[in-house]
């Protein structure tokens, strides 16, 4: 297998969903003990963040599956939100292109399969492993939490224990803060550029 990369933009902001009793919500520890999508547990480092406002918000959902509230019933502290930048000059593999997703042996229906059924973490991880293998520095992806693949998210896999992820607000944003947000702007951010060739 031979990924496709794309180069992540420098100074591009990421989302990332917390919880407020999480002491560091951009440490990529927990993902590598218990594993996630694209690392299987006890593997390597990860942290996964949303690509886009409506991405982050669908988590959110996505985490209250099989419970009866919904995200506009939740009190402000329920969920907090993390803005980051990442380090420099690093490539991604590519699970969003028809073309990235075949060089990665997943279905162009991704995040689906052909019977439209979702594609388990069983099938991504071991991908996932292939990639950081070939010391690509994450997984730009469809997120899971859109069925039609319109979401984007990013497995981001630190090259070495000194490469962070660096947040950009001086404390994670309360839910009542970005609850109505859709766009970058709602978030007194700039449109971010997505990863490309």
């Amino acid at each position: 297998m031979s990924a496709h990369r794309v180069r992540l933009p420098a100074g591009r902001v990421w989302l990332r969903v917390a919880k407020p009793d999480w002491a560091e919500p951009l440490d990529p520890a927990y993902a590598q003990e218990y594993g996630g999508r694209w690392n299987p547990p006890g593997s390597f480092a990860t942290l996964y963040l949303n690509g886009d406002v409506r991405t982050a918000l669908l988590q959110v959902e996505r985490m209250l599956q099989g419970s009866p509230a919904g995200i506009d019933d939740l009190a402000d502290h329920a969920f907090t939100l993390v803005a980051a930048t990442l380090p420099r000059d690093q490539t991604a593999a590519d699970a969003v292109s028809a073309g990235g997703l075949a060089a990665l042996e997943l279905p162009g229906t991704y995040p689906l399969d052909s019977d439209a059924a979702p594609v388990p973490h069983s099938q991504c991880q071991p991908i996932g492993q292939a990639v950081h293998d070939q010391e690509v520095r994450g997984v730009w992806c469809r997120s899971a939490c859109t069925p039609d693949g319109s979401g984007r998210e990013l497995a981001w896999f630190p090259a070495s224990s000194r490469s962070r992820a660096n947040a950009i607000w001086p404390d994670p944003r309360p839910l009542s803060d970005w609850r109505e947000a859709r766009t970058w702007a709602d978030l007194g951010l700039a449109d971010q550029a997505d990863p490309h060739p």
